[in-house]
């Protein structure tokens, strides 16, 4: 097995085919193609097997990533995709969109030129071939438990916790109010990263698990929502996962002007084919504030609606954007421009939106996790725009509010709060993970709270069938 490994030394990183720039501007199909297996082969060969696999250490599911490499050498394909799934509830996805700069690969220890193993194609490959040979199965529970738990939300926490309950024998409902479930992976990330047959294949995989999906459903109080506290009569445990999709609202003077959307409705009316003037970005000039992987999506996207320029400013530099470093390369090859030490300071304009007027920053003093703060100066530019998209981040809803439980605590950020490692909330019963109780987040981080929450949750559940069981035979 040794020789078959620790190739780094004499074959070179070579990531997955991409479709050319000219190309991919004119659609949203994704623009990578998938390994050969003699390329897959030769890349997992690549992995040196080290003694502290600090890829498996800064991946936040633990994925033990060396072992289903060098298996994947080995042509053992089918090991390698159990061992994948087994702490991984979505690897097919994981493989597309994970920032694996950031975290896996950008932790290897093969790193002159960051030329690491390309794990993520790997765990791509690996995946996509377990399907196509049917290798994939909904995992059945060996037996029913009687017990039920109501999933509020379907995006990656809720499914993954969704699964693994029904994998338990639990009996599990998840309650979506979008027409799909997915949650930003349906509606949020586009079809050029994440093709959502992808989501949907994973999706219908579930139903055949046997969980059932309440789609159109929305939870809270108003038309048509079920009352939250009707679920937890109906099920023996909740679990929240409604993500975070209110977004952070940009300031300043003509801020109300048309033109100037939010992210999200911009990025779901793409996907819907639901667009309307104001959401497409077909012949006008495009401004997009912000700098994480949601920016890189709004630039990518108006490039393929038609824009006559795209521009991304950021109030930081590039090595301080939070946004993967491949997806800037990526929108840069396809004609975006990038501006960067820029923050909106107001948008001009009669009625509709003309230009953006932008603050010049500077770096200042880094904080304690190293990162520089960014200050202002005298100086001002203006960049012309027919639509400005903001994308500044997401916060959570008022949930107490939406769910008529004032006595649902929230920290200060207006993130639920849960009891240490055990998602509990202030509502006994009730759980919550992903991205509502950590803030916007990564997909990994999701999955990760979802399975860590479906554990905490079955623990609940035994140990109240365990006191009803005692109950019952002292009264005998």
């Amino acid at each position: 097995m040794a020789e078959q490994m620790l190739r780094f030394v004499n074959c070179s990183q070579k990531l997955p085919d991409k479709r050319s720039a000219a190309e991919r501007r004119g659609d949203f199909g994704e623009i990578y193609a998938g390994f050969s297996p003699q390329r897959a082969q030769e890349q997992a060969s690549r992995c040196s097997q080290c003694g502290i696999p600090y890829c498996t250490v800064h991946c936040p599911l633990g994925n033990v990533i060396p072992e289903w490499l060098r298996l994947t050498t080995e042509g053992r394909l089918k090991e390698a995709y159990e061992l994948s799934s087994s702490t991984n509830s979505f690897p097919e996805i994981c493989g597309r969109i994970c920032p694996q700069d950031r975290l896996c690969e950008g932790n290897c220890v093969i790193r002159p030129g960051f030329s690491s193993v390309t794990i993520g194609a790997v765990e791509r490959y690996v995946t996509e071939t377990a399907f196509a040979e049917g290798w994939v199965l909904p995992r059945l529970p060996a037996e029913e438990t009687g017990q039920s738990v109501g999933v509020v939300g379907s995006g990656p926490a809720g499914l993954a916790c969704a699964e693994r309950l029904r994998a338990a024998g639990h009996e599990v409902h998840v309650y979506e109010r979008q027409e799909k479930p997915g949650g930003l992976l349906m509606y949020g990330i586009p079809g050029f990263k994440l093709d959502k047959s992808v989501v949907e294949r994973r999706w219908k995989l579930l139903e055949e698990q046997g969980i059932i999906f309440h789609l159109g459903q929305s939870v809270g109080h108003g038309d048509g929502a079920l009352p939250l506290e009707e679920l937890r009569q109906r099920h023996d445990a909740v679990f929240l996962a409604t993500g975070v999709y209110r977004a952070r609202q940009v300031k300043g003077p003509g801020a109300g002007l048309a033109n100037v959307v939010e992210a999200l409705p911009y990025l779901k009316a793409s996907q819907t084919e639901h667009e309307t003037a104001g959401l497409t970005a077909k012949g006008k000039r495009v401004v997009v504030l912000g700098g994480g992987d949601t920016a890189m999506d709004c630039v990518r996207t108006a490039i393929r609606q038609g824009a006559k320029e795209v521009v991304c400013a950021y109030r930081r530099d590039r090595d301080n954007m939070p946004g993967s470093r491949q997806e800037v390369l990526n929108a840069e090859e396809e004609g975006a421009r990038f501006e960067w030490m820029l923050t909106p300071e107001a948008f001009l304009g009669d009625d509709r939106v003309k230009a953006v007027r932008l603050r010049e920053m500077r770096l200042g003093a880094a904080d304690a996790a190293g990162r520089r703060a960014v200050e202002p100066t005298e100086s001002t530019r203006e960049l012309k725009a027919d639509l400005v998209i903001c994308a500044l981040g997401f916060e959570p809803e008022d949930l107490p509010d939406l769910w008529n439980r004032p006595d649902l605590a929230v920290t200060r950020w207006g993130t639920l709060e849960v009891s240490g490692s055990g998602h509990e909330t202030s509502l006994p019963g009730v759980f919550a993970g992903g991205d509502i109780v950590r803030g916007a987040s990564l997909v990994v981080w999701a999955i990760r709270d979802g399975r860590d929450a479906a554990d905490s949750i079955m623990n609940h559940l035994s140990a109240g069938a365990a006191r009803t069981a005692t109950s019952v035979g002292e009264c005998a």
